[in-house]
């Protein structure tokens, strides 16, 4: 894959954010510099970047940039600045809970240096974030390790939307269990949803699996079924925006649709994700909202209207899988199965006593 990161910090406490501005994939390769929350919020909101993990980043070192102007004040009011810039930024997403626990982290970073001089705490908030960086890659790559063992060689595998590098800080969650699996040696033959309506499998999956040379096939997301049928796919591997306490996961629209048909058929159906991505809170996915999006996405994607004048949308991003649809979730300790909320408050006992 090219030398480019999903994103980057450049500089130190007056630094910016650069990242890959992924609606212009696969077309271009195009960086946008984040100079301000302001941007880095328009950012999460229009997709230029996402999936959890990369949405969790940019929001700490949004962070950053947003406390910079308030770096020469006094206490008061630069403590009045980081709230303001939590606030903002976490009213970008509503589903992806890596951005709220992101910002939370940053958030007792900063309550913990009362009294400091207000750039040690900016240069505090910076090492936090990066920390959050760092952690994310390690998280990818163990989720990799750990998923690889489920895919036999020779495997086809369904992925829907994109959980590759693009949509973390390095890896990826679902791609990363295949790009570790290919890395073993095995052979795999990926089909790619094409992910409606925003075509995420299309236009960043294809180009993350084919610049890694696996081999790589887009479907339409209707066209699963018959795949399946066609016994072309022996595993499926998604990953998840919000993991509620009974593993019940919320992920891009379509991915609900996916776990019924490969239970249809008898196929494993795995959920990739880091253990910041579990929101212990939340009992169950009927209480992970569902962020709405703008109908035009739907009636007029990529700027062609494709739909009648006023007609009526129904757009929401995210649909989520019952736990008992999950074969299981690979995340950086390990595979919790069976899928449950005993085996999910287990794995979460034993490594907060680590």
């Amino acid at each position: 894959m090219k030398d480019v990161s999903t994103l980057h910090w450049i500089g130190e406490v007056d630094g910016f954010l650069r990242m890959i501005d992924q609606t212009k994939l696969p077309v271009e390769l195009v960086e946008l510099d984040c100079r301000d929350a302001e941007t880095v919020w328009e950012a999460i909101k229009s997709l230029r970047v996402r999936g959890a993990p990369a949405i969790g980043v940019a929001a700490a070192y949004g962070v950053c940039l947003g406390i910079q102007s308030a770096v020469d004040n006094d206490e008061t009011s630069f403590y009045k600045r980081l709230d303001e810039t939590t606030e903002y930024l976490a009213a970008s997403r509503p589903t992806a809970v890596n951005l709220f626990w992101a910002l939370e982290r940053m958030k007792r970073t900063a309550a913990l240096l009362h009294g400091k001089p207000t750039a040690e705490i900016a240069a505090a908030l910076l090492a936090e974030a990066r920390a959050i960086h760092e952690e994310d890659r390690r998280m990818c790559r163990a989720i990799g390790r750990h998923g690889a063992v489920l895919l036999p060689d020779g495997c086809g595998v369904l992925t829907h939307c994109n959980a590759g590098g693009l949509a973390t800080s390095d890896y990826g969650t679902a791609l990363a269990v295949i790009f570790a699996a290919a890395e073993s040696g095995k052979t795999l033959h990926v089909y790619a949803d094409e992910t409606r309506p925003l075509l995420q499998g299309a236009r960043l999956t294809t180009w993350e699996l084919q610049q890694r040379g696996i081999d790589t096939t887009l479907i339409c997301d209707n066209m699963a079924a018959q795949v399946m049928r066609e016994r072309r796919i022996q595993a499926v591997v998604v990953g998840a925006d919000r993991i509620a306490a009974n593993g019940d996961a919320a992920n891009k629209i379509g991915t609900y649709g996916a776990a019924l048909l490969a239970a249809a058929h008898n196929i494993p159906f795995y959920v990739a994700a880091p253990s910041s991505t579990f929101d212990l809170s939340i009992s169950s996915g009927d209480d992970i909202p569902i962020e709405q999006r703008d109908p035009r996405e739907v009636t007029h994607g990529f700027g062609r209207q494709t739909a009648p004048d006023g007609v009526k949308v129904y757009n929401p991003a995210f649909d989520v899988t019952p736990a008992e649809l999950i074969s299981a979730i690979i995340c950086e300790h390990g595979l919790i199965r069976p899928v449950n909320r005993e085996m999910i408050a287990e794995m979460f006992k034993q490594n907060d006593s680590q």
